[in-house]
């Protein structure tokens, strides 16, 4: 037996034996991030399986992710280089710790200009919203991303590892870090790092970005991090208090499609179901679905989501850090005709 898994993962190349050693620490981090979600949770009260957990783990992590791979490798990344190959070499004879650690600093140091900027720009946030639809953020509610902001960012992050000359290993281990820290600043973990939060992004800060407060739309944009919050003034750590509330201030569909479609048309759902059968069909669909499996499988009926009520009704006002770029003129929509908006929001 042991010979066979010897020979096994001696057959593989570099990227498929990093693979092999990355995807067991993943699933690891995964199992240390539960339990001390149950242990210490920073919202008490937070089910396992709360409402949207089928959508993120099985639309957004399984399938989204899987084919993302696919498209961004096999047909962006792949033509990239094979045209211009690892031209530059400017990283090629660095140890592969030097290669992981730039990557992870550069590619960080974007994402928080990038994530900034889709806060402020009406185009962009619509394929940022759904990030931050979810009203029970725990270790996997950071899977859910609209499969533009994705494509953008995966892009931008993978070609230079490639371009550069990187060793093709760097992408699995940078993967498995990108993974398990998104985990982390989402996870429902009560963490107090002191000062160490002035240069470590993690829950106490993040968990604040997806509040419904208006003093946070536009604050805390660091995924790894925290100093460029620090750096650029955007940073948001209140003493002794935790967020009322969370997700948008907006109606916002649940259904997958359904959230993809209204980043592009925004419509009511519920005034959509009272005039649409084909709709209201649709929209019960994966309720019947997950219904007729939990009538024959029990244990399955978990996965239709517990509910969390709302302890706050609307959005808790509050003056909003300084420097904050004035409101933008708000697209009209039906579901956000009747709300109070952020200036993010069109």
């Amino acid at each position: 037996m042991l010979e066979s898994v010897s020979t096994f993962y001696h057959s593989l190349d570099a990227v498929g034996r990093t693979t092999l050693i990355t995807t067991p620490i993943l699933l690891l981090a995964v199992a240390v991030l539960l339990v001390l979600e149950r242990k210490f949770p920073y919202r008490k009260g937070l089910p396992f399986f709360r409402e949207g957990l089928f959508v993120d783990l099985f639309w957004y992590t399984l399938v989204q992710s899987y084919f993302l791979q696919i498209l961004i490798f096999g047909f962006i990344i792949a033509p990239l280089a094979a045209h211009f190959g690892a031209r530059f070499h400017f990283v090629s004879s660095w140890p592969v710790v030097a290669q992981v650690g730039f990557f992870v600093i550069t590619h960080d140091f974007y994402i928080y200009w990038f994530h900034r900027f889709q806060h402020n720009n009406a185009f962009f946030w619509r394929t940022h919203e759904a990030h931050h639809s979810g009203k029970q953020v725990d270790w996997l509610a950071g899977s859910r991303s609209h499969f533009m902001e994705i494509v953008i960012n995966q892009t931008i992050e993978f070609a230079p590892i490639i371009l550069l000359g990187a060793n093709p290993v760097v992408v699995p281990i940078k993967a498995l870090i990108d993974a398990v820290w998104g985990m982390y600043i989402h996870a429902n973990i009560d963490v107090k790092s002191g000062k160490l939060q002035y240069v470590i992004n993690g829950p106490e800060m993040h968990l604040w970005h997806h509040a419904d407060h208006e003093e946070v739309y536009y604050a805390n944009f660091s995924t790894k991090f925290a100093v460029w919050d620090w750096l650029f003034g955007t940073a948001f750590r209140p003493e002794n208090r935790k967020p009322e509330r969370w997700g948008l201030p907006y109606a916002f569909p649940k259904d997958y499609f359904g959230q993809h479609v209204f980043s592009a048309y925004r419509y009511d759902e519920k005034a959509l179901a009272e005039k649409s059968a084909a709709f209201r069909y649709y929209h019960g669909l994966r309720w019947r679905v997950l219904s007729w499996v939990a009538g024959r499988v029990p244990a399955a009926k978990h996965l239709q989501g517990w509910e969390v009520p709302e302890e706050v009704a609307e959005t808790v006002p509050a003056p909003r850090p300084g420097g904050n770029p004035a409101p933008e003129a708000a697209v009209p929509s039906a579901a956000a005709a009747e709300t109070k908006q952020p200036a993010h929001v069109a």
